[in-house]
């Protein structure tokens, strides 16, 4: 279930096909979901509740053949590896791994095994920094017992594919939460035209795990105000102030990738991940202390760009660059593609109990569609 499934349609742009991360062509998405066991924390056993996700920027090996990217951090209390290099290089020569906070690493090193057996029998060793992001999962997973292994990060990479892409409790969404509400991971995509320039596919793709109840906007309708606590309740107080956290569910963070095939150079690309802090902030996101916020966003546009390592590499790229005063609809879509890739997080979310008998509810469809009618914003009326 999606947002638009429910007849809600955000933003004034038109979405891809898909409406997914997947409408720009190449992209491609595999999740590997863990959930077992019920009941107390017992760390090292259980209740798992977590997972990896991998994005893959295009067809084919990114070592070999990168593409542009860049990076912005709205807050800091997270990480994205490899995010140095992204800047001072211009170039993401990886996958995007998403997992939890304490599984960054088994993720990383299983993405550096991946790449030197891609590159077995070649002249030698290959160089990788893979970028990997991460959200904090504890509330619901056995964090401390690292999950996820090598074989799970591997096995989300192999099984990337093009298309529809899972959303909610999946991947390395699957023990997130937002808003106080069940979350996880979303994406979203808008169609854009601007003054002869594409058409262009901006797609984003978010896991989610951030915002308080009472800031939740959906559409511009404050639905955090309207299904309160006191109606769908967050996680059992004691449990969450356990864990650092309140029952409004304020702490957390946000992972954020941005893909387009506009033709888009390093320093347009990181303009892109800068405006999907607005998206987020559509949502009710304000970048908080606790929070982590960090977005990439990368540009296929360019096709036959070589890592600086090969040998067939040119001395010079002839390459293609959209204009500045042609980028303000690529802005906007980002914004938009962000903000109803949040949302379906939300909808395709469902309750899920995990540690300690801790329960984020999943936002219930039906509230939702009476707040938003209630403000005017509810589903389109069928056409005659």
């Amino acid at each position: 279930m999606r947002l638009r499934d429910l007849g809600i349609s955000p933003g004034l742009l038109t979405p891809g096909r898909l409406n997914a991360i997947t409408d720009v062509p190449g992209v491609s998405v595999g999740h590997v979901t863990l959930v077992r066991g019920d009941g107390p924390l017992e760390v090292g056993t259980g209740p798992v509740r977590t997972g990896v996700t991998v994005v893959l920027p295009r067809d084919g090996d990114v070592g070999r053949e990168p593409v542009f990217a860049g990076a912005h951090v709205l807050n800091g209390n997270g990480e994205l590896t490899g995010l140095e290099w992204v800047r001072e290089s211009g170039m993401l020569t990886t996958p995007i791994g998403l997992t939890n906070t304490h599984s960054v690493g088994v993720v990383r090193d299983a993405l550096v095994r991946a790449s030197a057996a891609a590159l077995a029998g070649g002249a030698g060793p290959r160089w990788s920094l893979p970028v990997v992001g991460e959200t904090w999962d504890g509330y619901l997973n056995d964090i401390d017992g690292q999950h996820v292994r090598e074989e799970d990060a591997l096995a989300a990479l192999r099984t990337a594919r093009g298309g529809a892409v899972a959303e909610g409790n999946v991947g390395g969404g699957t023990g997130m939460k937002a808003f106080g509400f069940k979350a996880g991971i979303g994406t979203a995509s808008r169609r854009v035209e601007t003054d002869g320039a594409g058409p262009f596919v901006v797609g984003a793709l978010v896991q989610a795990n951030f915002g308080r109840r009472e800031r939740l906007t959906i559409d511009g309708v404050p639905v955090g105000r309207e299904i309160t606590a006191a109606e769908i309740p967050g996680p059992d107080r004691r449990a969450t102030a356990l864990r650092g956290g309140s029952a409004g569910g304020d702490g957390g963070s946000i992972i954020g990738v941005v893909a387009t095939d506009a033709p888009l150079l390093p320093h347009q690309c990181r303009r892109l991940a800068q405006r999907a802090s607005l998206g987020v902030a559509r949502t009710g996101g304000g970048g908080e202390h606790s929070s982590g916020d960090l977005f990439l966003a990368f540009a296929t546009g360019n096709a036959g760009l070589r890592n600086e390592d090969d040998p067939a590499a040119p001395g010079v790229h002839a390459l293609r660059m959209l204009n500045d005063d042609r980028i303000d609809m690529l802005f906007w879509a980002t914004i938009e593609a962000v903000e109803e890739a949040i949302y379906n997080s939300l909808i395709g979310a469902e309750t899920m109990t995990g540690i300690d008998g801790t329960t984020f509810h999943a936002l219930p469809h039906d509230r939702l569609l009476e707040v938003m009618d209630r403000y005017g914003r509810g589903p389109a009326p069928a056409k005659p």
